[in-house]
């Protein structure tokens, strides 16, 4: 029997799990005034997870504690990152939170906090504070604490994120629902799309423009005057945004990539990460021949690498039609989606951001 080699990726834990650990660690050095090497904070899948403490400092005043966050197999720009907390004794009961250096601060509205609040999310500012509480006690009775924290490298870290785009500057977001990363989350990056598409909405925009990539979205920035909220990275996930605009109530979506997703979009793939769907040549051909091309340049066409490799072999009379058909259908599709809710417009472009093609269907 053939076997499958398949590599098991190993998880980590995210920002908000390593915020909690520091904040422990931190509030158990200052009330005990002692070194603390590991702490263990339960998280909200309601594992009980041991850290490590990478730095601890204290006086009868404050402490310091620090957590190197592990994203495990994950592409988080955050791995490696320390992660910092700062607990203090605070003249208000209980324990109050609050961002510092490298923590982002949110500046618009649409985010599940509130503009003028550091960008630490719901789930992990209770997972901190419920963090402190466990370790603190009875002694938040008589007396306050106050967290603060901090990640040295946020503002830069920040600048490899959406970040700036969602109204959040300065640093990064505290994050994390469960606790744990699962390693190349396709959740995450969904999460990052509605978060963007409320942004939108709250600047009251009608009209999105969801683009395949960075490249895509420069390309569609230097052609719409639109607000840049309004420029939103689908990457893969064309079917689960198209739902989230049409469940939003916008009126109309302008969709912008290159020939290969745009291909599979007009072939009724609407998640087009390659490991679902690819581009079907025959079916480029099939569309070549349905605007009038020859058959025998339709044949040779069949035998192209990939869509890319199609298009040069496109003669300049027919490239435009092709190019427009193919985002007529993939307009179609994309319509369709959302049941004729929303008007649709998908254009095509080179490598160079030239358009190739573009196609627009009513809702």
């Amino acid at each position: 029997m053939n076997r499958q080699n398949t590599k098991l990726l190993r998880s980590g834990y995210t920002t908000g799990a390593c915020a909690s650990a520091a904040a422990k660690a931190a509030a158990i050095a200052l009330l005990n005034q002692m070194m603390v090497d590991d702490v263990q904070i339960t998280i909200p899948t309601r594992e009980r997870v041991n850290f490590a403490v990478s730095r601890c400092l204290f006086n009868s005043l404050e402490a310091s504690c620090s957590v190197i966050k592990d994203a495990g197999d994950d592409p988080d720009v955050t791995d490696g990152a320390e992660i910092c907390a700062t607990v203090s004794w605070w003249k208000e009961k209980g324990v109050t939170l609050e961002g510092g250096k490298g923590v982002g601060l949110v500046t618009k509205p649409g985010l599940e906090i509130p503009v003028g609040m550091a960008a630490i999310n719901p789930v992990p500012r209770r997972m901190i504070i419920q963090s402190v509480e466990e370790a603190a006690g009875a002694k938040l009775n008589s007396r306050g604490m106050l967290v603060t924290i901090s990640v040295p490298q946020g503002k830069e870290l920040a600048k490899r994120t959406l970040n700036r785009r969602l109204g959040i500057v300065g640093g990064i977001s505290i994050l994390g629902t469960s606790g744990v990363v699962i390693p190349y989350s396709i959740q995450a990056y969904k999460v990052s799309i509605s978060q963007a598409l409320n942004i939108a909405v709250s600047a009251g925009c009608r009209e999105v423009v969801l683009t395949t990539g960075r490249r895509s979205e420069k390309f569609a920035q230097r052609e719409h005057t639109l607000p840049e909220e309004s420029f939103i990275q689908m990457g893969d996930f064309v079917d689960y945004a198209l739902d989230e605009c049409a469940r939003k109530g916008l009126a109309r979506v302008i969709i912008w990539g290159m020939v290969g997703k745009l291909s599979k979009m007009a072939a009724g793939h609407l998640y087009t990460h390659v490991s679902n769907s690819r581009v079907h040549v025959d079916f480029l051909a099939d569309v070549a021949a349905s605007c009038g091309v020859p058959e025998a340049e339709v044949i040779a066409m069949r035998k192209a690498v990939n869509a890319h490799h199609f298009l040069k072999m496109l003669g300049m009379d027919k490239s435009n039609e092709i190019c427009d058909n193919l985002c007529l259908l993939a307009a179609q599709r994309c319509r369709d989606r959302t049941g004729g809710t929303l008007e649709t417009e998908c254009v095509m472009t080179d490598y160079n951001g030239t358009i190739l093609g573009r196609a627009n269907v009513k809702g």
